[in-house]
Parts: structure tokens; sequence; C-alpha cells
């Protein structure tokens, strides 16, 4: 079962968009599924820090 997604509404500069969205399409993600990606990635490795 996939995990439970929530929307959430975030502004965000336009220079930093437009990079994700060009990752994103290199990745064959979507904005959110890329946005997604990210931050779970750096969640993880912040975690990792405080131990």
């Amino acid at each position: 079962m996939k995990p439970l997604k929530e929307k959430v509404s975030i502004t965000l500069d336009e220079n930093i968009v437009e990079e994700i969205r060009k990752m994103a399409e290199e990745d064959d993600r979507s904005f959110s599924q890329y946005i997604n990606l990210i931050l779970k990635e750096w969640v993880k490795k912040k975690n990792e820090t405080k131990d």
C-alpha cells in the first residue's frame, strides 16, 4: 500500500522552480514527485547527522 500523501501549498523562487522542473524532467518524474524525492533524501541525511 502506498503511503498517504498530503497536499500542501508552498511558495518558491522562480529560478528554483525552473531548476527543479528541469531536473524532474531529466529524471522522468513530475515536479511534485521530484520535490518529494529531494525532501525525503534531505530529511534522511539530516536525521543521520543527528546521531
